[in-house]
């Protein structure tokens, strides 16, 4: 058991990146090879590597230390300002997607309501992790649409979680208590407001041990294990456990600072220092996550001789495009910075397969609907960053300057 895990480690690893080196030198993100070598990998081709416990863990922890990364290298204040903006993607990329998934499911295709609910749910996700990793590639998570996306991502994340609460208590129950709801927006919106400001009262300790230390490796060790904690913390509080480590990058990040006037200004050579530590731990453990993606996508097991399936996911996934297009037109801006932060919001990924499988385990998708919705996942997913990079090769250079 143990050997064939470690077996399995090397080449999820190995296979990240000679996939990701292929795609780079075809002009392509790398992450696009990365969930080919998972899609090569599993079920879908090969079907050497089965996802299993072990590999789970270990992709949760890179998206955790990938959101970490993310989180050090916001600008707070230019997210911040986005922030209204990032407020109307975020609601309409949740609202309309999820409105005509379930609208289309249960009128068009005449699904029942609690089926149609979880296709609708399953619509509203964006993958922040995908997001960040292709804006981040094409150098563009400084930039203004960058943070709005950023911004829409996360507030994405956390109406998703709640929706997530909401219809798997409605998938038990019949009902939905809006005690047990109000909780968990209670717990998860405290957290995000509290935990920067515990993570920034943190840093000058790490840094005071750090300079003390005559063991090598303190700080990185010191790091994970506070982002570590902090994920398990934003859990407890019903929050998703990647956006612990996207409040811990935030708190040491150079323009970050406590409210109430308080500052503890982090040095900026330290936090430059903090990234060269951590960033070869970052690149080990966020491939297996994007490989991870690819090994849960089962192309093969789709009955692709299915009129349902074609019909199904293409109305579905044109709502899943369509919907998330749309949030950037309720602001002034320009076209292009438009088309960029709607196509950002596009991918689905690990957040879209998550209410996917959890509507197949508890026997809510049929293998027809599970297959047209992994369809969607996997398109939205694959593409996405090829038409992000294809959309900046051509017009990136008439976005405004930031």
């Amino acid at each position: 058991m143990i050997h064939s895990i470690l077996i399995d480690i090397a080449l999820i690893l190995l296979a990240a990146r000679l996939f990701g080196e292929i795609a780079v030198r075809f002009s392509v993100p790398a992450i696009i090879g990365e969930l080919t070598a998972g899609i090569v990998l599993g079920p879908s081709l090969l079907g050497w590597i089965a996802p299993n416990e072990v590999l789970t863990l270990l992709a949760e922890i890179g998206i955790i230390l990938l959101l970490f990364e993310v989180g050090l290298e916001t600008d707070i204040h230019r997210l911040v300002s986005a922030g209204s903006k990032a407020t109307v993607v975020a609601l309409v990329g949740f609202v309309v997607p999820f409105a005509l998934g379930f609208l289309l499911s249960f009128y068009v295709f005449h699904l029942s309501l609690l089926v149609a609910l979880f296709i609708g749910g399953t619509l509203t996700a964006t993958s922040i992790g995908i997001t960040a990793r292709v804006l981040s590639d094409m150098g563009r998570h400084h930039s203004a649409e960058g943070q709005i996306v950023l911004g829409a991502a996360v507030i994405d994340d956390l109406l998703g979680v709640f929706l997530l609460a909401v219809l798997y208590e409605f998938s038990i129950s019949g009902s939905v208590s809006l005690l047990n709801t109000g909780k968990i927006i209670l717990y998860a919106g405290t957290f995000f407001l509290i935990a920067p400001v515990i993570a920034k009262m943190l840093i000058p300790l790490i840094k005071r041990f750090h300079l003390q230390s005559q063991v090598p490796g303190l700080l990185p060790t010191t790091l994970v294990a506070l982002v570590l904690i902090f994920a398990s913390a934003a859990h407890a509080m019903g929050a998703p456990e990647l956006l612990g480590g996207f409040v811990a990058g935030i708190a040491l990040s150079r323009r970050f600072f406590l409210p109430f006037g308080v500052a503890l200004h982090v040095d900026p050579e330290f936090t430059e220092h903090t990234q060269q530590q951590m960033r070869p731990i970052i690149q080990l453990f966020t491939p297996i996550f994007f490989v991870m993606v690819g090994l849960s996508l089962d192309l093969g097991s789709i009955d692709w001789s299915s009129m349902f399936i074609w019909l199904f996911s293409i109305s579905i996934g044109a709502v899943a495009i369509v919907g998330k297009m749309l949030g950037p037109w309720f602001f002034r801006e320009s076209p292009y910075r438009r088309i960029a932060i709607g196509m950002a919001m596009v991918p689905r990924g690990e957040v879209g397969l998550i209410f996917a499988e959890l509507g197949r385990t508890a026997n809510i998708f049929n293998a027809e609907v599970y297959a047209g919705l992994v369809i969607v996942i996997a398109y939205t997913t694959l593409f996405s960053p090829i038409w992000i990079k294809g959309f900046y090769s051509r017009y990136g250079h008439r976005l405004p300057s930031d």
